[in-house]
């Protein structure tokens, strides 16, 4: 274990996260909001505490192993999430104590969207700025980010990238070099977010708006500037926007670029993944939509369709965005919904969740289960795109079904030993383990009201979903700290 090595990385890190406090102060500066001391102190702590960590280690330059990167990976998410709050702590308004600021940065960084602020029309735009900023940067992965940078300061960054990167498939490339990969990630995740910003200005909102929710948008975040969420706009085209670009957020990266680099979308739909992540949502929006016109939730047809196509995508896409509070919706319709997320996006998106491609790949199995008890004998191979799956990658999808609901399940009984009724408890840690935000019950405005214990936990739940659960344990297991 090369620990002096990633003490330098991480000093870097927190120098290079450090940098990303000055566009909020510039914001703060420009609409004179009062937090810009809050924001420049959070500066310099983080710089300082930077350089710290890396001027004793400076001149140690050795290549990074497995281990390693997982390691980093881990400590610099943990670092983050606690570095992140810093500004929450030290604003004035609004005033958070510690375990809420450190609750926010998470969720914002996880790209969650669970929120325990509440007047968000009334806070100083820095503020605002930040929270957004935040989902934007974690959407991609900042470590993604990290790993087109650090070839530049004599880091390697394959490592890291193969212990940020979700999904079964992680180990394929878009180009030969992982340090152009990561860059073509984030030119595609730019572009992207300057097309929503200007999609968004177009359709009415103001600058300041549509930056900030373009920034959550193609993060699949779900934070917003106002309080009402996408239901502030009360606009059926702002809607119809945030679902496009929510669907394209929700999809492979991958595909983008390959459809970028050979100026033909044939890519899009040869992908067994995206036919079935379009299938899964057109359902949920069907049934959503049809139930709130039988049931005379919404008088009017168009009404009911955007209402439910728009909360149908978001709360599939764990995204977590909001017209109208979902979770008082009658029947089986929030249910629906918040197990739809379970689903989430693709591999290789910015959504969350268990990925369309796991879930295929359970199908798949469970099928092949089945035709096995009718022909014994027969062998069955699992594809993907017409590819032959090997069988580590199908006993991979197991272990970590196997992982994902015991971690949930003493998640669940942790909250509800603090307290929390079970639709509260199984909500929150739905939510916050898929990534998606908003839950039901106590949660589905905020998680302001919930106990400090809770909300603890829940900030362990949103980094295992971030990580995909065999990032973050297998820094747990004794096996990872043997020679």
């Amino acid at each position: 274990m090369q620990f002096l090595t990633i003490q330098r990385i991480l000093g870097i890190l927190l120098g290079l996260f450090s940098l990303t406090l000055l566009p909020p102060i510039a914001v703060s500066l420009f609409y004179q909001d009062g937090s810009t001391q809050a924001f420049v102190s959070a500066f310099f702590l983080l710089l300082i505490t930077g350089f710290v960590f890396w001027f004793p280690v400076r001149r140690h330059r050795k290549e990074l192993k497995v281990r390693d990167g997982f390691l980093v990976v881990v400590m610099f998410w943990v670092t983050l999430g606690l570095s992140g709050a810093v500004p929450f702590f030290l604003t004035q308004v609004p005033a958070m104590s510690f375990t809420d600021a450190v609750f926010e940065s998470v969720s914002g960084l996880t790209t969650t969207g669970a929120t325990v602020l509440v007047g968000l029309d009334n806070l100083p735009q820095a503020v605002l700025f930040y929270r957004q900023f935040l989902q934007w940067l974690g959407g991609m992965g900042i470590v993604v980010l990290a790993v087109a940078i650090l070839p530049l300061l004599g880091v390697g960054g394959m490592q890291l990238y193969r212990a940020e990167t979700p999904g079964p498939m992680k180990d394929s490339k878009l180009t030969p070099r992982i340090t152009e990969t990561a860059k073509a990630l984030w030119y595609i995740y730019l572009t992207l977010t300057v097309l929503c910003a200007v999609a968004y200005y177009l359709v009415g909102m103001s600058w300041f708006d549509a930056i900030g929710h373009s920034f959550s948008t193609v993060a699949i975040g779900g934070f917003s500037t106002h309080d009402m969420s996408m239901g502030y706009f009360d606009s059926a085209a702002v809607e119809m926007v945030a679902v496009f670009f929510m669907l394209l957020a929700g999809m492979n990266f991958s595909l983008h670029f390959l459809a970028w680099r050979h100026r033909s979308i044939k890519h899009y739909w040869m992908d067994s993944e995206l036919r079935v992540y379009v299938l899964v949502l057109l359902t949920i929006s069907i049934v959503t939509a049809t139930y709130l016109y039988f049931t005379h939730t919404f008088e009017e047809p168009w009404t009911a369709v955007h209402q439910g196509v728009f909360q149908a995508v978001s709360i599939g896409t764990t995204t977590g965005f909001t017209t109208t509070d979902y979770y008082l919706w009658p029947g089986f319709l929030p249910i629906l919904l918040l197990m739809a997320s379970y689903i989430g996006g693709c591999a290789g998106s910015t959504g969350g969740g268990m990925k369309v491609i796991r879930v295929m790949l359970l199908f798949k199995q469970g099928y092949r289960e089945v035709l096995r008890l009718i022909h014994p004998n027969a062998v069955f191979a699992i594809k993907v795109n017409n590819k032959v799956l090997p069988s580590k990658v199908i006993g991979a999808v197991w272990g970590f079904l196997a992982l994902y609901v015991f971690c949930f399940s003493f998640m669940h009984l942790l909250l509800m030993s603090t307290g929390l009724d079970i639709v509260t408890s199984f909500s929150a840690v739905t939510a916050c383990l898929n990534n998606l935000g908003p839950g039901l019950g106590e949660v589905g405005a905020n998680y302001g009201n919930i106990n400090s214990p809770s909300k603890w936990v829940l900030c362990i739940a949103m980094l295992l979903g971030r990580l995909e659960i065999f990032t973050l344990l297998v820094v747990l297991t004794p096996a990872f700290w043997k020679r």
